[in-house]
């Protein structure tokens, strides 16, 4: 054998092994592709909650300040309010944060804190930060086990989850808000259908709940810190006793409700809980990833798999922004992990088949402008000619545009098609539809969803952005696939509520 073919042989074998070496690309997991995320905002002081705001900015609790943060990507986070009464001592501080689902009305955010002597529940307008209206005091409060996020559900109720702060007997004490999931009207009275008459209690039996999330189906579920050995995420049902101080994880006790899936406290720690895409995404503190678990039609778990394992740190946030990008928030600054220089943070994830441009770097900005929309194209090589928007067609209290944003050989995307309520009263959803040229098919979607009949498309709001005020928009976006050649568009777009 010639010296020269030896050489290429050795070449090759050692090709051969790079190739083997390299990772492989991840798959898109849940709807969203997480080779492509991207660190959006930097410099935030131990994140806790994300709420957002119908301009698509973020509100950001910060445990240890008190303060909420305004967040765009690319953006300096801006200070909004200080919570007064803020008393930051190991778990405890200002946690979640919520926005009214009727918020172009009413302009209210809901936090959830704790003080000196208890936990509680307020709200206040961001035109009055100093001005906070206590909806539910005496929660009991310690240096642990406050639980803390809240969220408005599909029913329009406000829940807000609590842990035993540290005295177990509280998990199953009805007398006692701690160790529960709480239900109540917005102005924090007690809903009529509340499983206990008379009582805000929604669950019980909890240890430390620091994450809800509803389904497609309108099914709750929440995360929960385990003493030693088991973590979990439940499904919550009106009136369901998850069993500690009893037992963590599956109780095998028919009294007790058994968790969807169950983690080591070492893999897990959960915190922040979403959903999207027939997908749980939990935040894990001390796992220092994201868990993705897969829902099957009865809403148990199908398979869990992590992400960012070890690549960001301690993870306590976690929520589908109305970008249709997930938003993970870190959490190494609250002195248990190990910061760097541009921690805390918060990274997003974008839907797959989205192909984002490069994040930009912050910077300061006292008054910062909306980000912009994400640029979907599985090509890298879009048509730079987009084609005019429709004009605007009604079909009902709402109008709605939309333009073909960028195109190639056999594909397109239409993005923006912004709905605007037209009407005089708010909306509580919205349906879109519009038809695609013969032998065109809609392959992806984000911030609505989408169902075809032959040529006709249906699009519907998601839970977040259902509700409109006058004169308010939001946005959501498709991708076609399409015969080379063929022109790029979709027509008859109409608008009308549900």
């Amino acid at each position: 054998m010639s010296r020269h073919v030896r050489h290429v042989i050795a070449a090759a074998i050692l090709l051969l092994g790079v190739m083997i070496a390299l990772p492989a690309r991840a798959a898109v997991v849940g709807g969203f592709d997480f080779d492509r995320a991207q660190v959006s905002v930097t410099g935030l002081q131990v994140p806790w909650g994300f709420a957002f705001l119908p301009d698509g900015s973020a509100l950001v609790t910060e445990r240890n300040t008190g303060r909420v943060m305004q967040v765009r990507p690319g953006q300096t986070p801006v200070a909004v309010a200080t919570i007064s009464g803020v008393s930051a001592s190991g778990e405890s501080g200002l946690l979640g944060i919520a926005v009214s689902p009727t918020y172009a009305q009413d302009q209210w955010v809901y936090v959830y804190f704790t003080t000196a002597s208890d936990n509680r529940l307020a709200r206040f307008r961001l035109s009055a930060p100093t001005t906070q209206n206590v909806l539910l005091s005496g929660i009991p409060r310690a240096t642990i086990h406050d639980g803390g996020r809240i969220a408005f559900g599909p029913d329009g109720l406000l829940y807000l989850a609590t842990g035993d702060a540290g005295t177990t007997s509280n998990a199953q004490n009805l007398s006692s808000p701690a160790g529960k999931i709480l239900r109540m009207n917005p102005d924090g009275s007690i809903p009529s259908s509340n499983p206990i008459a008379g009582s805000r209690v929604y669950s019980l039996g909890h240890r430390n709940v620091q994450g809800l999330a509803w389904d497609g189906q309108g099914r709750l579920y929440a995360t929960e810190f385990g003493q030693n050995t088991t973590d979990e995420i439940n499904q919550i049902v009106a009136g369901g006793n998850y069993g500690w101080p009893t037992c963590e994880g599956n109780c095998n006790n028919s009294s007790f409700r058994n968790p969807i899936i169950t983690w080591t406290t070492a893999e897990a720690s959960p915190s922040g809980l979403a959903y999207a895409n027939n997908t749980l995404f939990a935040a894990a503190l001390r796992g220092n990833r994201l868990w993705a678990v897969s829902l099957n039609g009865s809403g148990g778990s199908a398979g869990a798999s992590a992400q960012f394992q070890g690549q960001y740190g301690r993870l306590r946030a976690v929520a589908v922004g109305p970008d249709g990008w997930l938003w993970v928030g870190t959490s190494n600054r609250d002195g248990r992990g190990s910061p760097v220089a541009a921690d805390d943070r918060i990274i997003r994830v974008p839907p797959a088949g989205v192909n984002p441009s490069p994040s930009p770097s912050p910077s300061p900005s006292p008054s910062p402008s909306p980000s912009p929309s994400p640029s979907p194209s599985p090509s890298p090589s879009p048509s730079p000619s987009p084609s005019p928007s429709p004009s605007p067609r009604p079909g009902g209290p709402c109008s709605v545009t939309g333009t073909v944003q960028t195109q190639w050989g056999n594909g397109y995307v239409v993005q923006p098609v912004t709905v605007t309520n037209t009407g005089t009263s708010a909306l509580s959803g919205w349906r879109v539809t519009f038809t695609l040229p013969s032998g065109h098919t809609l392959s992806g979607s984000w911030n609505a969803t989408l169902t075809v009949s032959g040529q006709t498309v249906t699009a519907t709001n998601l839970n977040y952005n259902g509700n409109l005020g006058p004169n308010a928009s939001t946005t959501f976006g498709f991708q076609v696939t399409r015969p080379t050649g063929n022109t790029a568009t979709a027509s008859g777009f109409t608008c009308a509520s549900p």
